[in-house]
């Protein structure tokens, strides 16, 4: 009698993950199916199968899992998982959360770099052989205000305090924190917009964070400040940033995910002096499925030790 744990594995790119599980010495414990994206789990898949890995699911389909325990999401956001109508109560869902730290931190590093430095103005003057000498605004003494103090937080905060910034930022339990002069709580965030020089976006999609950037909040920033969303595009209300900036309310934003992606080419953020767009670059890693495997390859072997797995979603939070 066959007594090993059947994975299904519901995605496009495999190979990191079937390395993984070998390397860990865990084939012998597991029956592992790997399936393309474009193709349907069939009737004996969805019946068999005890854990999954999925980049996301359609409704109806964990419902029809009678032995389904667990469930890995692939990215660290799971608002398409929590937004299904059909979650099974029992079904322990983890995310993909920490798995962007190799990326994230740098390319965030990188925008502040790009708004404080005359790098961009002086690539444009280049074309023209225009010999124009600008500046460069140092990043040392300035305050890094970041919303949502997780793990890509934390890392670029310890990057910011090498540069000589001050770090303050907030979390839902704060705590104290390594190279952040300030944990508070959320409901001091008008604290750190007050202060911030640079403000992060790092908040998760959740009922409370939708439109979270709004005219109000804007308005308690200061004037010089620029603000960076690398979390989740719904933080901000579009058309209350497209008319601070335009105003000079606050200095500009590095944009790097929207309410809908593709960025629909109408969109004013594309034709708004101040605002920069980057077609979400933020997160994703030459060796993205590498990373993802590591966290996946330990919650499969807790999960058949009967272990607690590690990045558990919360789903009365939304993270």
């Amino acid at each position: 009698m066959n007594s090993r744990t059947h994975v299904l594995l519901w995605t496009d790119s495999t190979a990191a993950y079937l390395d993984a599980i070998k390397a860990a010495g865990l084939a012998d414990r597991v029956e592992v199916e790997a399936l393309p994206r474009k193709e349907k789990p069939t009737a004996e898949q969805l019946a068999r199968t005890e854990a999954l890995m999925a980049p996301a699911v359609p409704p109806g389909l964990l419902p029809a899992m009678p032995k389904l325990r667990w469930a890995q999401a692939m990215t660290a956001g799971v608002e398409g998982w929590l937004a299904l109508p059909d979650v099974p109560g029992n079904l322990t869902l983890t995310c993909a959360r920490g798995t962007h730290r190799e990326s994230m931190p740098e390319n965030i590093i990188g925008a502040l770099f790009y708004v404080a430095k005359p790098y961009a103005a002086a690539v444009e003057n280049q074309k023209q052989s225009r010999w124009v000498h600008n500046t460069a605004q140092p990043l040392t003494g300035k305050t890094l205000g970041i919303l949502g103090l997780g793990a890509i937080g934390q890392h670029v905060a310890r990057i910011a305090a090498v540069l000589g910034m001050r770090v303050i930022g907030t979390r839902r339990r704060p705590e104290p924190m390594t190279d952040v002069a300030a944990v508070l709580p959320p409901e001091r965030t008008p604290q750190v917009l007050a202060e911030s020089d640079f403000l992060l976006l790092l908040l998760p999609a959740t009922r409370e964070t939708d439109n979270f950037i709004n005219a109000e909040r804007l308005g308690m920033m200061k004037p010089s400040a620029w603000l960076l969303n690398f979390g989740r595009g719904h933080l901000i209300k579009d058309d209350d940033l497209v008319a601070a900036v335009k105003a000079k309310k606050i200095a500009g934003a590095v944009l790097d995910v929207f309410r809908q992606e593709p960025l629909a080419a109408e969109h004013p953020f594309w034709t708004t002096e101040g605002i920069i767009v980057l077609p979400h670059i933020g997160g994703p890693h030459p060796q993205r499925d590498k990373i993802v495997a590591r966290l996946f390859v330990d919650n499969l072997g807790r999960f058949l030790d009967g272990k607690p797995l590690k990045e558990v979603v919360d789903r009365k939070a939304g993270y």
